[in-house]
């Protein structure tokens, strides 16, 4: 995946309510995809307000981030807004998981997103994908740091 130019899609954010479409980046800015199991879970929240606390590598590399899970928008939605996430949350439950396969991060076991994150430069081209060896094992801060430095 990497070196390849990443599968362009649209969903809707939960948390805005607005359509996002990646190739609309394209150009502009890199975007980093934050591929998450579980809407309402203890390590997908923890993951989540740690970006939320210091998106600085983010900004420093003027990324855009895009978190994503298999869930519900609405479940979504109550999520970020209790959590105040100003990132965009966005749901691929319709074709449940179609974004996830496309990126290497569908579950089929569990029928979710393995916790993975992707990181697309500002042409359209993926830089860095990695994930965790399981869905309990959070991401860390060091390794979002070295993806950044890719850009």
């Amino acid at each position: 995946m990497i070196g390849n130019e990443a599968p362009d899609f649209t969903l809707k954010a939960s948390n805005t309510g607005e359509e996002v479409t990646l190739s609309t980046f394209r150009g502009n800015k890199p975007v980093v995809l934050v591929f998450y199991p579980f809407t309402f879970t203890g390590v997908c929240e923890g993951e989540l307000c740690a970006i939320r606390d210091d998106l600085t590598p983010f900004e420093a590399a003027g990324a855009q981030v895009l978190a994503i899970s298999c869930d519900p928008g609405p479940s979504q939605k109550t999520w970020a807004d209790q959590q105040g996430w100003t990132f965009p949350v966005l749901s691929d439950f319709w074709p449940h998981g179609a974004v996830a396969t496309a990126y290497g991060a569908f579950n089929e076991d569990r029928g979710c997103a393995n916790r993975v994150t992707v990181v697309i430069g500002a042409d359209g081209t993926v830089v860095d994908w990695f994930d965790t060896p399981d869905l309990g094992t959070a991401r860390t801060a060091d390794r979002y740091a070295e993806a950044m430095a890719k850009l």
